[in-house]
């Protein structure tokens, strides 16, 4: 094929798929269904790793992330047509989570070593959670 696709398009593929005129399989999928799916396609990556560090072909790892990304895209069209979130949405929640988390890059933190680096990490999820918990708390009363 000579057409390169880019993100748009692939988003736009996905929708496809899942229109009324779209796939009968992939109409009939919800997140519970996708399950297996998941699994299978992430321990295949895993394999795909593995395979890479085994014989350096980077092929069959770039095929499997394509399958993992297919994952997360039919997720968030899902949660797209429910109404819950958008992929623009898990993006924008995965770079600000990567910001926070980086200080050392993104911030006036400082990180020497990857120990220190993992350590500020489990402390900023530590207090995201405890956030997290706090606000829930706060919407029940």
């Amino acid at each position: 094929m000579d057409k390169r696709y880019s993100f748009t398009d692939f988003r736009e593929i996905i929708r496809r798929l899942r229109a009324p005129d779209g796939c009968p399989w992939d109409r009939e999928q919800t997140h519970e269904s996708l399950i297996p799916c998941m699994l299978e396609e992430v321990q295949e990556a895993v394999e795909g790793i593995r395979l890479l560090e085994e014989t350096k072909d980077a092929d069959n790892l770039c095929e499997e992330l394509g399958d993992v990304l297919l994952q997360v895209m039919m997720h968030s069209q899902i949660a797209e047509e429910e109404g819950l979130f958008t992929i623009d949405d898990v993006i924008q929640g995965i770079s600000e989570k990567m910001i926070r988390r980086h200080p050392h890059v993104f911030g006036r933190g400082t990180a020497n070593s990857s120990a220190e680096v993992l350590q500020t990490w489990e402390e900023i999820k530590k207090r995201e959670k405890e956030e997290k918990a706090r606000k829930n708390a706060e919407k029940k009363l």
